[in-house]
């Protein structure tokens, strides 16, 4: 290839020498490198194929193996969004390799293509511009990142996860929200050719990848922006974890957090606060969080929703009242809307919503013994995922919700109401009137927040009854 210089200004077969080297493009954009005469590349995957070019002055080839493979190491670019405040802002899951379903079967994990590929990755992030060639993309962190131990484990479990559906000729009904770290994320768009699948000949499947998904990414970000680095080497992640090596080499992180959970089942929660030394003699408003959060983390974390296990996941833990009549009375609140993120986003799966929804569910549910009583009991622990008709009408309410955002039109008058009976609505947590939120107009809105309807709620915990009875 024109323009490779006779010696190769860093050590081919190690990995530190490359990620030195790769320090010289931050701050930088490939126009700063391009030599005369180079034919820049277009298409899905032609920023990665021009760095490896331009900087690294290796040759685009379709060799299955790591990018640097005398090092082991893979490339990947990722992009980064800048918001008004100069934040840096995870844009989309890191696609690792294409999965061929009736070829994936075949291999273990540690024969897959994702494990001799992905264990250790040079991830160079750079700010995403919309319309902008790619040769003037500027590249902003540099990170040198080997899939911890632990990581490695749950990432093990994830794989399993997704081939044993694939095996079960359940291709078609994969979900991101099946596994913890690794995804089998959609790629393509709506309408694009499917694929065939092993053990069900008669029903095709989308196209899909297996990716680190956005939460696991945005804890890699976190890290890099807390340092105060561009560049790091030998991230070890956040120090609040829920589980340890020794206990994942014997249990998923799934069982391990509901065997937590089994010795109460079925035992009044005030009970339950004694035994964990949870005080709600004040009875605040999260008492029953509270207790959940005491069964589930250990003496290492004090919130399981900050826990290294569910940020890098995007698990939420959320517990549930049900009266004794069946009722339950409280909607689900989420985050509050965020209007630039919502009107800057051009793809329902890239935004913030469909991450949330399409996670992973740890919910506990607590249920009154004797109506109006007051008398709960620990009833249940489960892990859920949104169906994929129920993500179908999230993508509605997102599409509403954006609309009304670009037409400046926030207020509650436009926003889907929980009367609706449309699964999901609109409408503020409490909090001061004053509390404000940029819009894209450049003026400031009340704050308003996702929320799931108490009977879609009441849906999911009914139908995880029949699951039970039926089980």
């Amino acid at each position: 290839m024109e323009g490779i210089p006779s010696i190769l200004p860093y050590d081919i077969k190690n990995a530190t020498s490359i990620f030195e080297y790769s320090k010289g493009l931050l701050g930088n954009t490939l126009r700063d490198f391009v030599w005369d005469g180079y034919v820049p590349k277009s298409g899905k995957g032609s920023l990665g194929q021009m760095v490896e070019n331009i900087y690294f002055f290796l040759e685009t080839n379709s060799n299955p193996e790591s990018d640097f493979s005398e090092a082991g190491m893979e490339l990947k670019c990722t992009p980064l969004n800048k918001s008004k405040f100069d934040e840096y802002r995870i844009k989309e899951r890191l696609v690792c390799n294409m999965i061929n379903y009736c070829e994936v079967v075949k291999d273990d994990f540690e024969h897959s293509h994702f494990y001799l590929k992905c264990q250790l990755m040079l991830l160079l992030f750079y700010l995403h511009q919309s319309n902008c060639d790619k040769l003037d993309l500027e590249f902003i962190f540099s990170v040198l990142w080997k899939l911890p131990e632990k990581d490695l484990l749950i990432i093990k479990h994830d794989y399993d996860v997704i081939i044993s559906k694939i095996k079960q000729g359940k291709a078609h009904e994969l979900s991101e929200g099946d596994t913890m770290y690794l995804g089998a994320c959609r790629k393509g768009q709506k309408g694009d050719s499917l694929m065939k699948q092993p053990n069900n000949p008669d029903v095709d499947a989308p196209r899909r990848a297996f990716s680190l998904k956005m939460a696991y990414m945005r804890a890699i970000l976190d890290y890099v922006v807390k340092s105060g680095k561009n560049a790091v080497s030998n991230v070890n992640g956040v120090k609040s974890e829920l589980v340890s090596v020794k206990a994942l080499k014997k249990q998923s992180f799934e069982d391990i957090l509901l065997n937590r959970f089994a010795p109460y089942l079925k035992m009044p929660f005030k009970r339950i606060a004694r035994r964990k030394n949870v005080d709600i003699s004040n009875n605040p408003k999260n008492k029953f969080a509270m207790v959940a959060n005491a069964i589930a983390t250990s003496s290492n974390c004090f919130n399981v929703n900050r826990s290294e296990e569910f940020l890098k996941a995007g698990l939420t833990m959320k517990t549930i009242r049900v009266q004794a009549n069946g009722i339950i009375k409280e909607s689900m609140s989420f985050e509050n809307i965020d209007y630039i993120e919502v009107a800057e986003c051009e793809d329902w799966i890239d935004s913030r919503l469909y991450e949330l929804y399409s996670s992973r569910f740890m919910f506990v549910i607590f249920k009154e013994q004797t109506f109006g009583k007051e008398d709960y009991v620990l009833d249940d622990v489960f892990f859920w995922t949104m169906p994929q008709k129920d993500l179908e009408w999230a993508e509605v309410y997102w599409n509403h919700i954006k609309e009304n955002i670009l037409a400046s039109h926030i207020s509650e008058e436009y926003w889907w109401k929980g009367s609706d009976k449309k699964k999901f609505h609109v409408r503020p947590k409490a909090q001061k009137a004053a509390d404000l939120a940029p819009t894209p107009s450049g003026e400031k809105a009340k704050k308003y927040c996702y929320w799931f309807n108490n009977d879609y709620v009441r849906e999911i915990v009914e139908k995880r009854g029949k699951e039970k009875l039926n089980a």
